[in-house]
């Protein structure tokens, strides 16, 4: 058996490669540049063979190659959208189109590495080998009746999302925050401390000097060594930045049909949104609700969808963050996604201003597996925690003002005596790490300290 093994290990990187020469093309094919309009390249030529989706590079005076990706005809033009800058391209230029463009080859070996959109290397480590099974991009999830259900609950390390909002292997979550609230120091610790086999990160549209602190500072050796990072800045074009949240998928996929336990954090579907708006203006869609055309809409599902639990032993535990704009919780693209997940955890700038990270609101925040993963002897626990902050969260105003008078309600008193304790329960430095029964039992021990109280001391 492990001369098998050994022997089907061996002949994989040439099944790819005889793969690769079997893509290649009998006949080239190509059109010619008659316009730039925007972001939009207008190509004439042999339309028929440059369905929507399709990849084409354009060769510019210098040699350069820009490439392109059809959104769209017109006229019997093919309309283009560009990868990188358009400087150079000029009319005639010759335009080439690419077979298996879509496609992507994941393998093992990327474990550790850095890529962009197209899987290419970003960390300057030398090459990346090709995969036998090559998959494309925007490949459909399983089909519904195929997948297994979610699994056991999976340790996220992190004390107020395992006692508040547990969660389960093969279940999608949102982090919805605004900006500035701690929503990226919540990733990273999350990237950190989940219990895998596997993360497979994304960072759509990320500032480009947060790419390397996040690697280097929040990551860490050990957490890149079971992970691979799919980046996309900014200041890359709409088209990028779209590319690399369905290369997160793909890759993440490549590892879940493998058998394994896959997290798959993408940062943020907002800015995947973002960039499909522009996409989708640029090639003459209606804006509606903000500005987002109705194509965000149905890519939003098409993305989120392929997460969770696969046909066999493997799943994807997949985490989205969500940025809302204006702290409007209910904007198009956060109601959109809220609908579509498992679960969503809130963060409030009222709690970051208070002191308080994570900044988590776990009365708003909820998690749909919870009910059937919990142990049903520490149920009681998260139901009576609940009940004291949900009391709290009632007066803090008045207590705030000093308009509340203790000894008017017990639940009120009770929460007010344990608060300090409670708020310092749901904090967690960065560098810290918590359990499912770590979280369990000091939560027990504080709301012990209260049970025979009368003011409550």
């Amino acid at each position: 058996m492990a001369n098998h093994a050994d022997r089907s290990a061996d002949t994989a990187p040439m099944q790819a490669l005889i793969d690769d020469v079997a893509d290649i093309p009998k006949v080239a094919t190509f059109g010619r540049v008659q316009a730039v309009r925007g972001l939009l390249v207008e190509v004439a030529g042999p339309v028929h063979a440059m369905a929507l989706g399709a990849r084409l590079d354009i060769v510019a005076p210098d040699d350069r190659i820009v490439r392109c990706e059809v959104v769209g005809f017109r006229d019997e033009r093919a309309l283009c959208m560009p990868y990188g800058a358009l400087e150079g391209v000029r009319l005639g230029c010759a335009a080439k189109v690419v077979p298996g463009g879509h496609m992507l080859r994941p393998d093992s070996s990327w474990l550790g590495r850095v890529i962009n959109g197209f899987g290419e290397p970003l960390d300057g480590q030398g090459a990346l080998p090709s995969g036998a099974l090559a998959r494309s991009v925007k490949s459909p999830p399983p089909a519904a009746h195929t997948r297994g259900r979610v699994g056991d609950r999976i340790d996220l390390g992190i004390r107020a999302i395992n006692t508040f909002v547990t969660c389960c292997r093969g279940q999608r979550m949102g982090i919805f925050s605004g900006s500035g609230v701690g929503k990226s120091v919540l990733f990273s610790m999350l990237a950190r401390n989940t219990d895998c086999d596997v993360a497979v990160i994304g960072l759509i549209g990320e500032r480009g000097r947060e790419v390397q602190e996040f690697i280097e500072d929040h990551l860490g050796d050990h957490g890149l060594k079971r992970s691979v990072v799919v980046v996309a800045t900014s200041d890359e074009s709409p088209l990028m930045r779209r590319r690399a949240a369905y290369t997160t998928m793909t890759v993440a996929e490549h590892f879940r049909d493998e058998g394994k336990n896959v997290l798959c954090l993408v940062d943020s579907v907002t800015r995947f949104a973002m960039a499909q708006r522009e996409i989708g203006l640029a090639g003459g869609e209606p804006p509606t609700t903000k500005g987002y055309t109705p194509t965000v809409f149905s890519e939003l599902p098409g993305l989120l969808e392929r997460a969770g639990p696969g046909t066999n032993a493997g799943s994807i535990t997949g985490i989205f963050t969500v940025l809302v704009e204006g702290d409007d919780h209910n904007e198009p693209v956060s109601d959109a996604v809220r609908g579509i997940l498992d679960g969503h955890i809130v963060m409030e700038r009222r709690i970051a201003e208070r002191g308080r990270f994570p900044a988590i609101n776990v009365l708003r925040s909820v998690s749909r597996t919870m009910p059937g993963c919990v142990d049903p002897d520490r149920r009681p626990l998260v139901v009576e925690a609940r009940r004291l902050l949900a009391a709290y969260d009632d007066v803090e105003e008045l207590v705030r003002i000093g308009a509340y008078r203790r000894g008017a309600d017990e639940t009120v008193d009770r929460a007010l005596a344990l608060m300090p304790d409670l708020d310092a329960f749901l904090s967690q430095e960065l560098e810290e790490t918590a359990s499912f029964e770590d979280g369990y039992d000091r939560l027990a021990a504080i709301l012990a300290t209260g049970t025979n109280s009368d003011g409550h001391e």
